[in-house]
């Protein structure tokens, strides 16, 4: 039985590595195209939902304004959700008038929300005048060719909803030993994401993006009634969006793979912070319409179960252990192949060296974000998520 489970696990997990891998090697390369002719480029507003970020804001501000993309042809729209420290004076502190600041709290009336973001989000699309809608968060730094790229991919594609990617900023020198391993285990793992990201989306085979660096038609959003329906789901804003739009628009859901669109963002300051966020985004699991994505992260979940339960019975039998030494080390091998061009991608081939270390890690913290997202809370911004 023990023999069978375990083939049974190697099986399908090192299928769906494989075939992810060999998905999003296939992708191609967005090169960057300058745009010469700016009367015919679609306007761009950029929607940011802020709570409590007065150390972040200023910087993802300045990243924006750096674009190489007309000032004429986008926006920035910062929606403040019910901040208490300082982001609003230092969103005010920005007099460009392509820039506006919207109050959540004026559109709320006192009323205790699931989904702050779904709210900040919808209220600025009333503002919002461009065709095409921008999300990033307030900690992100946009690339200076961000916008460019991604209008030169729209007008070629006419795409309707964009999946871009995201990666986390590394770690300075400064930090202790400790911090640079906690940082460099939350890249590796978020790359993973990145790649089977790009892969899934491109291969059509399920759909997963990141609100830290997405668009999609305006119009689009109100065809399928924006957050109707999820409205009362905490978290995605992104994925649950990607999924209706999906049901309409299967073939008009792309991934922007391109150096000039990676937008960076801050990873997890402490453990507790990380494991309330993966359990933030365990905990719409069940809720995604797309059940591709859901059998393939029960799949991942008890793969990763099975391991550590094996390396538990490897004390008492020692035909055990060599199964869990034989499904560790293909699990280490087969992902490290997946890895490698997507890290390559990221320019962050450095960070594979800590790759085997943040392997107990990361079957751990995947068992206990699995079990939590399902049947625990966490917090987010300071409030408490059931």
């Amino acid at each position: 039985m023990i023999f069978f489970l375990t083939f049974f696990f190697l099986i399908l997990y090192v299928g769906i590595i494989v075939f992810y891998k060999t998905s999003w090697t296939k992708i191609p390369l967005h090169n960057y195209i300058k745009i010469n002719d700016a009367s015919n480029l679609p306007f761009i507003s950029i929607i940011i939902a802020a709570r409590n970020e007065e150390k972040n804001i200023g910087a993802c501000i300045q990243s924006i304004l750096r674009q190489t993309y007309p000032l004429d042809k986008f926006e920035v729209i910062i929606v403040n959700d019910h901040s208490t420290d300082n982001t609003t004076n230092v969103v005010l502190s920005f007099k460009q008038g392509n820039i506006r600041l919207i109050n959540l709290e004026d559109f709320t009336e006192k009323k205790v929300l699931n989904s702050y973001k779904k709210k900040s989000i919808e209220t600025a699309l009333q503002f919002a005048k461009g065709e095409l809608i921008v999300t990033t968060d307030a900690d992100c730094i946009a690339p200076e060719k961000w916008l460019e790229t991604l209008a030169a991919f729209y007008k070629d594609k006419s795409p309707v909803f964009v999946a871009l990617p995201v990666a986390f900023k590394n770690a300075s020198e400064q930090d202790s030993f400790l911090q640079r391993f906690f940082i460099n285990f939350q890249s590796l793992d978020f790359m993973m994401l990145q790649g089977i990201t790009g892969a899934s989306v491109y291969k059509k085979f399920h759909a997963m993006c990141n609100g830290a660096n997405l668009a999609y038609q305006k119009k689009v959003f109100y065809e399928v009634n924006g957050f109707e329906g999820i409205d009362a789901i905490a978290s995605g804003d992104d994925m649950l969006l990607m999924h209706k739009i999906q049901n309409r628009y299967s073939e008009k859901i792309m991934f922007l793979k391109s150096e000039n669109v990676i937008v960076e963002t801050a990873p997890a300051e402490t453990f507790k912070d990380f494991i309330h966020q993966r359990i933030r985004w365990a905990s719409k699991a069940d809720q995604y319409t797309d059940k591709k994505i859901t059998a393939v992260l029960v799949l991942v979940y008890l793969f990763n179960v099975w391991i550590f339960i094996l390396s538990i019975c490897s004390f008492f039998s020692l035909k055990i252990f060599y199964y869990f030494l034989i499904s560790l080390a293909i699990k280490i091998i087969v992902e490290w192949i997946f890895l490698y061009p997507v890290a390559k991608f990221f320019d962050k081939q450095k960070l594979l060296w800590w790759f085997i270390p943040s392997q107990p890690f990361h079957i751990i913290y995947t068992m206990v974000a699995g079990f939590l997202g399902k049947f625990g809370t966490y917090e987010w911004k300071e409030r408490r998520v059931k």
